[in-house]
């Protein structure tokens, strides 16, 4: 029942909406995650809600009884969340003029214009780079 409540949690950050070229994927990070905490996980955050904030925190207040490998890829996994999602917000800003002028879309709807984005031709560097980045491409 626990292992299964593992794999739910890194179902659902997977599943979540995906900063840095140097970062690493949403799927990446739950694998990482698992296969390095899995164990400090069931042990000592058991009741915890499956939420990423609320995982880190718990893993965070029981540092003292964590791995050696497991603090150093929790740390990494949730900063790479973190700027994952980061970059995924910069792209309305660094594609605003080719979500309208390209793809007939609207700025606050980025997530509606992404396809286009990926296929359209004459995206500025900056919004090439920003889509890299947020892991569309």
């Amino acid at each position: 029942m626990v292992r299964g409540g593992i794999f739910l949690f890194v179902a659902l950050l997977a599943a979540a909406p995906v900063a840095s070229a140097e970062t690493m994927s949403f799927a990446d990070s739950a694998a990482l995650l698992a296969k390095s905490c899995g164990a400090e996980i069931d042990a000592n955050c058991r009741g915890v809600s499956l939420d990423a904030n609320r995982m880190r925190e718990c893993l965070s207040r029981n540092t003292d009884v964590l791995s050696a490998q497991c603090r150093t890829d929790y740390l990494r996994a949730f900063n790479a969340i973190q700027k994952r999602i980061a970059a995924r917000v910069t792209v309305a800003n660094a594609c605003s003029r080719e979500i309208v002028k390209l793809c007939n879309g609207s700025t606050k709807e980025t997530s509606k214009s992404i396809p286009c984005l990926i296929a359209a031709h004459g995206v500025s560097r900056n919004c090439s780079q920003a889509m890299d980045d947020a892991g569309y491409r």
